[in-house]
């Protein structure tokens, strides 16, 4: 999964929140270097990780990619279903993702000193384009590819994962929900992580 996928599962603790946003900087046992809570969020990124690869669903998404992108298209993927979350983020959140997206920008910040060198580089970036508002829609989507493309060993055919969603998008868009249903209950129910989800009885 992406960024704005593990920063909702990490439920309502922001030390959860920042070690899970840092996951995939931190390798081996350096969790360890980290306070409990933090290290507990980079594990759980980590197991996170390891249901996503391993779910047969998110594999079929992968197979849409695979010709184009070969081992990446999980990558591809994982962005992919960052946009189905923002896009319909109101039925898995109590808050709006406005409001989410600031809370989770202020949390890291008041913990920069703890992140990693990689990740204070891009923060800043990250808040002032308001990345995680992006993803709702197809566009930014795109362009995060894009820059990831230019960062990484990603390759830089982002036109190419445009007109593959474009064409998949409602078999994708299933594809999401009935994989985040059951990554939800994966983080929730197995490792009794609270996320705070809409209120339907009262209309929140």
């Amino acid at each position: 999964m992406n960024y704005l996928a593990h920063l909702h599962l990490s439920g309502e603790s922001e030390k959860m929140l920042v070690g899970n946003f840092i996951g995939d900087y931190i390798k081996g046992n350096k969790y360890l270097q980290f306070e409990s809570e933090i290290a507990k969020g980079i594990l759980l990124h980590r197991q996170i990780d390891s249901f996503t690869d391993a779910h047969p669903i998110q594999r079929e998404a992968r197979l849409v990619f695979r010709h184009e992108f070969g081992l990446y298209s999980g990558i591809v993927v994982d962005f992919i279903y960052d946009h189905f979350l923002a896009k319909n983020w109101e039925k898995y959140s109590a808050v709006g993702l406005p409001v989410f997206a600031k809370r989770v920008h202020a949390i890291l910040l008041s913990h920069f000193s703890v992140l990693p060198v990689r990740v204070q580089g891009f923060l800043p970036f990250l808040i002032q384009n308001k990345r995680l508002l992006s993803y709702a829609s197809v566009e930014g989507i795109i362009q995060s590819l894009k820059i990831m493309g230019k960062h990484s060993s990603l390759p830089s055919k982002s036109e190419k994962v445009e007109s593959i969603l474009l064409n998949n998008y409602a078999e994708l868009e299933l594809n999401f929900t009935a994989f985040f249903n059951e990554l939800l209950n994966f983080v929730s129910e197995i490792h009794n992580v609270e996320i705070k989800k809409p209120d339907y009885t009262t209309g929140l």
